[in-house]
């Protein structure tokens, strides 16, 4: 799934973000129904959908998704799919961390 940021997001949001406006970034996940993305500073984030316009639809193939008790979606590639897996990114698992930049790169997604 490719996105770009919509050219009004500082009208719903005042949340600090590293995004560029012209910028078509690719969604690497979906997390209770928020999009992760690589921003600008290569760390991959959660944010609302509702920032971005979509570019294309298309979600890999692979994805495993599963619902919370309330309906909300999480998918991800099945390489990024344990729970915990972010958690752990941010904690500084260097195993974790050697996963995610390996699979970002097979992927191509900073191309």
């Amino acid at each position: 799934m490719k996105i770009k940021l919509r050219k009004d997001y500082s009208r719903i949001t005042q949340h600090k973000h590293r995004l560029s406006p012209d910028k078509i970034y690719t969604v690497i996940g979906i997390e209770a129904d928020n999009y992760r993305v690589i921003d600008d500073a290569e760390e991959p984030v959660l944010f609302s959908p509702k920032l971005f316009e979509v570019v294309d639809a298309q979600e890999p193939d692979d994805w495993v998704t599963e619902y919370g008790t309330e309906g909300e979606r999480y998918s991800y590639p099945p390489q990024l799919a344990s729970a915990g897996f972010f958690e752990d990114f941010f904690d500084g698992d260097q195993e974790v961390k050697q996963v995610f930049w390996n699979y970002v790169k097979k992927a191509n997604i900073l191309d």
